[in-house]
């Protein structure tokens, strides 16, 4: 495994393809509730500019019940929510989940401790994903 966590983020293998992986992250973000904003398929947008590159898409997903308080307590955290999933395969045929860990984003923003129940499922739903 990746080792970024001074970096802020996290990376889960996943036993799946970009496309499964993506889709049971799907899945399991809609079971808990929660809205899928976008879905960015950057290597599928890089092939119809005729550029190749490994499998690589982006979920992002999120809740105003939840990050609106983050926001209104420090409003430089709209530039991280909501929550994202990079999906992406690398040069050894390896897929990886990779998210900013729930400290990173305190630390970053000075979160208060209080509201950080309030995007800590993150870790949850991708290892749920990728079980």
């Amino acid at each position: 495994m990746l080792d970024d966590k001074d970096k802020g983020m996290d990376h889960r293998e996943s036993p799946y393809t970009v496309p499964a992986t993506v889709e049971r992250l799907k899945a399991v973000v809609l079971a808990k509730g929660i809205a899928i904003l976008a879905h960015i398929d950057h290597s599928g947008d890089a092939a119809k500019a005729g550029l190749t590159m490994q499998p690589t898409e982006l979920l992002i997903f999120g809740s105003a019940k939840s990050g609106t308080p983050l926001m209104v307590a420090r409003p430089t955290v709209a530039i991280d929510l909501p929550l994202k999933a990079l999906v992406w395969q690398d040069g050894k045929g390896t897929v990886r989940v990779s998210y900013n860990t729930v400290e990173y984003l305190q630390k970053r923003h000075d979160l208060p401790e209080e509201l950080l129940k309030n995007i800590a499922g993150i870790r949850v739903i991708v290892e749920e994903a990728v079980r």
